[in-house]
């Protein structure tokens, strides 16, 4: 299994155009996928500003797509991603729309769906391959897709200041692995806390350890490949 991020940065290797309409929309779309953490049976895409309105042109379209196939920017069936998604049953649409006055030109709103869940994701490209994604559900959040010595954990729980201490107590328990950095966004009785961890690569089994022991977790997405031993 790859050790790399889903973050890791697009270099001189990636599918083009553009690394800000392709490469940065393709590591949107796997953030997104990567959040939803299921097969999703439809993708709605919101494209905001220079995205709605040259998407086409530079594979914007494709790019996104393929990031939800969970591919990487290098990946050269990128160009290919609409026939594989009809392969695999997933609908797609792509919607050029206004998302506010405010917003970077290169916004996408991202509505992932299927027969249990639904989860929008909102992120920008901001240049070189990089992207920020602000917004999750109805969590405003504050992530920057770019290569770092620190791996993420996305940790939906109870709103609670007493339990982000237990989380955090436990993951530290986990021989190799400290906590760097926490940003903690809450919405009504939930919070969405995002755990910077430092170390080794954080293992499947201690990520199901965690969900276990804290019943007041309702979920956890990891944003890189964990190694399942």
């Amino acid at each position: 299994m790859s050790n790399l991020s889903i973050f890791d940065i697009a270099g001189p290797i990636m599918v083009g155009p553009s690394s800000s309409h392709t490469a940065g929309a393709c590591k949107i779309g796997q953030f997104a996928r990567a959040l939803f953490h299921a097969t999703p049976q439809k993708v709605t895409f919101y494209l905001h500003g220079s995205f709605g309105e040259v998407y086409k042109g530079h594979a914007t379209d494709r790019a996104l797509l393929a990031g939800v196939l969970k591919m990487r920017t290098s990946d050269p069936r990128l160009k290919d991603s609409f026939e594989i998604a009809k392969q695999k049953g997933i609908a797609y649409e792509f919607i050029p729309r206004d998302l506010g006055k405010d917003q970077h030109p290169n916004t996408v709103k991202i509505v992932l769906e299927n027969s249990k869940s639904r989860m929008e994701v909102m992120g920008r490209s901001i240049g070189g391959g990089m992207i920020e994604i602000f917004k999750v559900d109805n969590f405003k959040v504050n992530i920057k897709g770019t290569a770092g010595r620190y791996l993420s954990l996305v940790i939906c729980h109870k709103k609670d200041p007493n339990l982000l201490l237990k989380i955090q107590e436990r993951v530290n328990l986990f021989q190799g692995i400290m906590v760097a950095a926490i940003e903690k966004c809450d919405f009504g009785e939930k919070s969405l806390t995002i755990l910077s961890l430092e170390g080794r690569r954080i293992k499947l089994p201690e990520v199901m350890e965690l969900e276990k022991s804290i019943p007041e977790i309702e979920y956890i997405r990891s944003l890189s490949k964990l190694e399942k031993q």
